[in-house]
């Protein structure tokens, strides 16, 4: 039988070392190696670790602590990484921005926004796939819808012209 600290070393050794697309795929790669766990528990070990799901599979956040020593630039870039990677649409209402993402992405989205600690955020809030995201005027929503727009808009094609 394993504890606690031991199966969770276990677990982050597994999504280092390889991509793990599902929670039965990373229970059947720990039960390889001889860990039994309920899938709650791993639910909820997943959860303090601080595993997000991305779409190329389970990844380990950075922390909060560790993200907000990053330089500003550093933690802006992550940003925009996380929103061209996982933000469908943005919509604006008044001051409140509310970005939509595909199911169970919306809490990655508000925590890189929150760790950005953009001046114009007064705050956000992330259920399943919606970030609605608070900015402290109508000028700085319409500049964030703009920013999350360009980063989520595909780039434009490249015609070939003959000559």
């Amino acid at each position: 039988m394993t504890t606690s600290p031991q199966r969770r070393d276990e677990i982050i050794r597994v999504i280092r070392n390889g991509v793990v697309s599902s929670q039965e795929e990373l229970l059947a790669k720990l039960a390889k190696r001889g860990i039994r766990v309920a899938q709650p528990t791993l639910s909820r070990d997943l959860r303090e670790l601080g595993v997000v799901k991305t779409p190329d599979g389970y990844a380990i956040a950075e922390t909060l602590t560790a993200a907000l020593l990053a330089p500003k630039e550093r933690r802006e870039d992550k940003l925009d990484s996380t929103i061209h990677g996982l933000v469908l649409t943005a919509t604006l209402s008044g001051t409140i921005v509310v970005l939509r993402t595909p199911p169970a992405q919306a809490q990655p989205v508000a925590r890189a926004i929150d760790e950005a600690d953009l001046p114009d955020v007064a705050g956000t809030l992330g259920g399943d796939d919606t970030v609605f995201v608070a900015m402290t005027s109508t000028s700085a929503a319409h500049a964030f819808e703009r920013r999350v727009r360009a980063l989520t808009s595909p780039a434009p094609s490249r015609r070939r012209t003959r000559t």
